[in-house]
């Protein structure tokens, strides 16, 4: 196995490749012309309408916390590194000014349809995660735009599923950026999901459990997040961080078991084509240091670095541009869902979370370690499993 500091090295390297067709159009105001919109047959007209908030919000959502840290000019493994970063803490800047503001050619979609209450919780998500380096360093126009455009969604009603999370962490923004915020959209998505708990670290998406990976996609980061940032507004929100964290690191005990020996873990589901964005709740709780008892830092490092060549090294997984395609093991066109489109496939961004600890983490300076399947299928005696 490789060295904690050339694992990183190549993290940056894929979050650069995955990045860089993205921010690089934006920027130029060449997104919606230029972006494919791969979808399902016959759905491509109306997946045009959301696919390019989906990527901007979803992509930096996942390097939010690399942006934060390297950005500062700190924790980063080498001065190219550096240098990736700052690049791409600007582009991400504009990217967040070019898609709020009303007269770009790339102002992206938040008051048309059901879908924008989902990505523009992605983009809150970005900027709870980087305070400083994305929300903080943006312009006094460009905050307000953002602050328009995220309460431009209450307008339409959430699913009564894991999208009153979509709801609650927007609101969660809002409010961390001073602006008035709906008490009522958070309390209604933290009361829906504690009767919506099933045990074990799992919650159902509704009051059905479901054999999917929206506890890592959505639910548990983001109900983390509320949390954290709002907690301080209710007694009874800031009583629920410590058993919410308890089940999301049980979670994330059980992500990291799945990953087997080969790099691979069960394909299980819907949205298999996020791919990487699987494993974001074990990436959170390791950026956290919460990670569960008995999963060390390096393990998981090791863990996550094979299903990330596993998963984005497979022939076609981007096209001849360099955009993403739909797929889980290179371009399988069949795993993807009515709503998946080209922007969808960006929320793979959200496994690199770990980037946003510092290179002499151990999280990457620890030598290398195998993770549980590994030990396990190696005759390794290790400790029994227990549910909590």
């Amino acid at each position: 196995m490789s060295t904690g500091l050339e694992d990183r090295q190549y993290w940056v390297q894929m979050l650069s490749r995955i990045a860089t067709p993205v921010l690089h159009a934006i920027n130029q105001g060449q997104l919606a012309a230029t972006m494919p919109v791969e979808a399902a047959p016959g759905m491509q007209p109306e997946r045009r309408a959301f696919t390019h908030l989906e990527a901007v919000g979803r992509l930096l959502a996942g390097m939010a916390p690399w942006l934060e840290l390297a950005e500062g000019g700190n924790g980063v493994g080498d001065a190219a590194e550096a240098k990736a970063c700052a690049h791409f803490a600007e582009l991400a800047r504009g990217a967040i000014a070019a898609g709020t503001d009303p007269a770009s050619p790339d102002h992206c979609n938040f008051t048309k349809g059901q879908q924008p209450i989902v990505d523009a919780a992605f983009l809150a998500h970005a900027l709870i995660r980087a305070p400083q380096h994305l929300l903080g360093s943006l312009s006094p126009k460009v905050q307000t735009n953002v602050a328009a455009a995220f309460a431009s969604t209450r307008d339409r009603k959430p699913s009564v599923n894991n999208w009153l999370l979509f709801a609650a962490l927007t609101e969660a923004a809002l409010a961390l950026m001073n602006q008035s915020w709906d008490h009522a959209r958070v309390d209604t998505a933290i009361q829906h999901h504690e009767k919506w708990y099933k045990g074990d670290g799992a919650y159902g998406d509704g009051p059905d459990f479901h054999w999917d990976y929206y506890n890592s996609f959505v639910i548990q980061p983001m109900y983390l997040d509320t949390l954290g940032t709002l907690g301080k507004f209710c007694h009874d929100w800031d009583a629920l961080q410590a058993p919410v964290l308890q089940r999301a690191r049980r979670y994330a005990a059980i992500q990291e078991r799945f990953i087997s020996p080969e790099g691979t873990f069960p394909p299980i589901g819907r949205s298999l084509a996020y791919r990487f964005g699987v494993f974001q709740l074990l990436g959170q709780m390791a950026l956290r240091h919460q990670l569960p008892e008995h999963v060390r830092p390096a393990q998981v490092r090791c863990a996550l670095t094979a299903v990330l060549r596993r998963l984005m090294e497979a022939p076609g997984t981007f096209d001849k541009d360099g955009w993403l395609t739909i797929g889980l093991c290179g371009h399988q066109p069949g795993l993807g869902e009515i709503y998946i489109s080209t922007g969808s496939t960006y929320l793979c961004a959200v496994g690199f979370l770990p980037l946003g600890l510092p290179a002499d983490d151990p999280f990457w300076a620890d030598p290398p370690a195998d993770w549980t399947a590994r030990k396990i299928w190696s005759g390794v005696n290790l400790p029994c499993d227990h549910a909590v």
